[in-house]
């Protein structure tokens, strides 16, 4: 009976957690498809509106290192509860109508996705540290899975729902309501005496750690430029505008197909270095064959998805590998996130710079070869060993207990 409940509990912590990273994405991705109608409506400048992809990213970098302190001080179950409630109510304001609501809920929604961002590789190592390959995989695909299907869908949405495009972004509201009332009964669950939690200073001056970070932010740069221009480059390169996007589809779903390959793999390997050196390798093939033939769009868009799959869901499990407990993963992952997404919020501004300033892809492309070059040499370091903590640990309030796995 004990047995059947402890197995219940962890099913439906599974379940919960998937829910909450089916909500860490959906609501960005399907902005993009839609920035024309938004700028025609609001009558919003090109710079303006592009704030809306990079306002999230620089909301990531800038609150990732506080979550690990607030975890500590509320429970990281009572944290992520609260910020699907600021995600859900980002996600409402951004459908009211003006410029005001849609930046405001923007900001709501990047603050609620930089605390899920960091919590959940946290609380997998914490209770199951036997299964961090698999169920980083798992939510890793429930995110680029939903990610892609709310890119896919926001034009059509817009085209029949009353309420055009601010219905397209305001229909996500259901999933992180569900993701609210699924995590419930984690906020409001007993609390064992495992133990008070420990917060851990940001690993700042451990060599691997910053190896990490660097993995970490090199593959959200190449993701977030790919995700922003590649439509654009293809465009440019003969494509028309409908098979672009298309295109960027492929990419998405072939990087969600690679996700459910790596745990197999992970399982195999002693450790990850030549896992993440490999898969880097892909993605810098893909850069330098978009470089050489950009006629084969398709092919780079299917190189690109299957490099960037393994790499992100690599980047997210040595969050917790590379952790030496639950708490370390929690500082990890703060460090790792805030360079890693101020990267990402700047990668697609120098790719637009460069292009401007040369008058072509070739200068920006580059950029991503030696991104992706020196991604591959961090990555022989970021894929053994464990990061400990630098500057010992300081304790929380001795109120604050460890919350029993499964309950």
């Amino acid at each position: 009976m004990e047995k059947s409940r402890v197995h219940s509990g962890h099913a439906l912590l599974v379940w919960g957690l998937l829910v909450v990273a089916a909500n860490l994405r959906a609501s960005l991705t399907g902005v993009g498809p839609l920035l024309d109608r938004i700028q025609a409506d609001l009558h919003l400048a090109p710079a303006v509106v592009g704030l809306l992809n990079t306002v999230p990213l620089l909301g990531f970098a800038i609150l990732s290192p506080m979550v690990p302190r607030q975890a500590a001080r509320w429970g990281s179950e009572r944290l992520l509860g609260g910020a699907l409630v600021v995600l859900t109510l980002g996600i409402a304001v951004r459908w009211l109508p003006g410029a005001l609501g849609l930046f405001t809920g923007t900001v709501l929604i990047g603050a609620g996705i930089a605390v899920g961002n960091v919590l959940l590789p946290s609380l997998i190592k914490r209770d199951f540290p036997d299964r961090v390959g698999l169920l980083t995989s798992a939510y890793a695909t429930v995110m680029g899975g939903v990610a892609a299907v709310a890119s896919g869908v926001a034009v059509p949405i817009a085209d029949v729902a009353p309420g055009g495009w601010y219905t397209a972004l305001g229909c996500w509201v259901v999933l992180a309501l569900v993701a609210m009332v699924l995590w419930v009964p984690r906020m409001r669950g007993p609390r064992s005496a495992a133990g008070p939690i420990h917060r851990h200073r940001l690993p700042w001056g451990s060599p691997l750690a910053w190896a990490v970070t660097a993995f970490m932010g090199l593959q959200s740069l190449g993701f977030y430029v790919v995700v922003t221009w590649l439509p654009q480059v293809f465009q440019d390169n003969g494509v028309g505008a409908a098979t672009a996007g298309w295109l960027l589809f492929v990419f998405q779903a072939v990087a969600v197909g690679t996700s459910l390959a790596v745990p197999a793999l992970l399982r195999r390997a002693p450790d990850q270095r030549a896992l993440a050196a490999i898969g880097s390798a892909v993605l810098l093939f893909g850069y330098v064959g978009l470089l050489m033939a950009p006629g084969w769009a398709l092919l780079w868009s299917v190189v690109l998805g299957a490099g960037g799959g393994a790499c992100l869901v690599l980047a997210l499990a040595f969050l917790s590998l590379r952790a030496q407990d639950a708490a370390v993963a929690s500082a990890l992952s703060a460090m790792a996130q805030s360079i890693g997404y101020l990267l990402a919020a700047i990668g697609p501004v120098i790719f637009g710079l460069l292009h401007g300033v040369s008058s072509g892809w070739r200068a920006p492309i580059l950029l991503l070869c030696v991104a992706a070059a020196g991604q591959t040499v961090v990555a022989m370091v970021a894929g053994r060993g464990t990061v400990r903590p630098a500057f010992g640990r300081v304790p929380s309030p001795a109120s604050e207990k460890v919350p029993a796995p499964g309950r």
